[in-house]
């Protein structure tokens, strides 16, 4: 029987057999070839200790309910696949479908497991000749253009970027594209550090060990950073990026930030300099250009960038396992950060 991987429970990833669904005439079945995951979103809702796990979002009055799990009887839901993207190909297509032949690579927002039965409305092609490894970085690539677009940076700007997960390290090579005339990255972990300046970043900065915001102003001649793209999701990242900022700059924040926020300070910085605080999120509707721009556009212009290698991905996965060691992969991406970018899995 072929197997997918889930959290059977909170933080409890396993690898189950499954039960393959007849065919329906709009259906396409795939055969997987490579699947990665959202170390920040995916993570969140497999540890279930955060807000979304606890607390409703009202999408009406747009916040959260204050409740609590034991007054009100909410559970995460588990079991809970895992994975988000994956690049399979084509192994039989329903009889109502046109779009799609047997052969195909395709591609969609999809699990991590051997083989999908899904509706070809769900799917999208890959275009020959694109990797794989490209083609999964749509997502966060487009998390990386909305931040980016976002923060208004233009031709000779100087920019900091803070996180350098699959996110960052793509907002990296998006400000150069804009135009940015210099390009930082901060991040405490060795590997990330080394793939952004492999990936052009002029400056690798590594917090807490270096202090981010005298690292910036000195770098600058004292001015800081014209725009900063905050994506690592912590709040001592978010207050680095107040620090390292300009008088008048902006910071645009991608990222969700769970837990108290200990590690961030309104007291100076962000006061003193009238510093601009964006928060940035490509699916959230309207999106700050519309009807111009939307998450559909993001996606199209995200994966045409990825599609003519103008946004590299070369080191991004990693670490990359086999489907059998996926579930141990899982657990380790959650319990040890600093052994990976983003997770690739293959299948044999």
């Amino acid at each position: 029987m072929p197997r997918e991987l889930i959290a059977s429970a909170p933080r409890t990833p396993e690898l189950r057999a499954y039960d393959e669904l007849p065919l329906r005439p709009d259906e396409v079945r795939m055969r997987s070839i490579f699947s990665t995951v959202k170390h920040g979103t995916q993570l969140r809702a497999y540890r279930a200790d955060t807000m979304d796990a606890t607390q409703p979002f009202d999408a009406e009055l747009k916040l959260h309910r204050r409740r609590t799990q034991a007054a009100h009887g909410m559970t995460p839901r588990f079991p809970m696949p895992l994975g988000t993207v994956t690049v399979g190909e084509v192994i039989a297509v329903g009889g109502a479908v046109e779009a799609f032949a047997v052969g195909d690579r395709v591609y969609g927002d999809l699990s991590i497991r051997e083989t999908h039965t899904v509706a070809a409305a769900r799917l999208h092609p890959v275009p020959a000749g694109m990797h794989p490894h490209a083609a999964v970085c749509a997502d966060p690539a487009r998390v990386a253009l909305s931040g980016v677009r976002d923060s208004g940076l233009g031709v000779g700007d100087r920019v900091l970027v803070t996180g350098l997960g699959a996110i960052g390290q793509l907002a990296a090579q998006l400000a150069r594209l804009q135009g940015a005339a210099w390009v930082a990255g901060a991040d405490p972990i060795p590997r990330r550090r080394a793939l952004a300046e492999r990936l052009g970043a002029d400056l690798a900065i590594d917090p807490p060990a270096e202090d981010t915001g005298v690292v910036v102003k000195t770098a600058t001649g004292t001015l800081g950073a014209d725009a900063v793209i905050e994506t690592s999701g912590n709040y001592a990242g978010l207050n680095d990026a107040l620090r390292a900022a300009a008088y008048g700059a902006t910071v645009v924040s991608v990222a969700y930030y769970p837990g108290a926020g200990s590690g961030l300070s309104l007291e100076g910085e962000w006061h003193r300099n009238r510093i601009n605080l964006i928060s940035s999120r490509d699916v959230s509707a309207p999106h700050r250009l519309a009807p111009r721009w939307d998450a559909n556009r993001l996606y199209d212009a995200a994966f045409a960038l990825l599609e003519q290698g103008r946004l590299r991905v070369d080191g991004l996965l990693d670490p990359v396992v086999p489907f059998d060691d996926s579930a141990a992969a899982y657990r380790e991406i959650d319990e040890n950060p600093a052994a990976s970018i983003k997770l690739g899995v293959t299948y044999s």
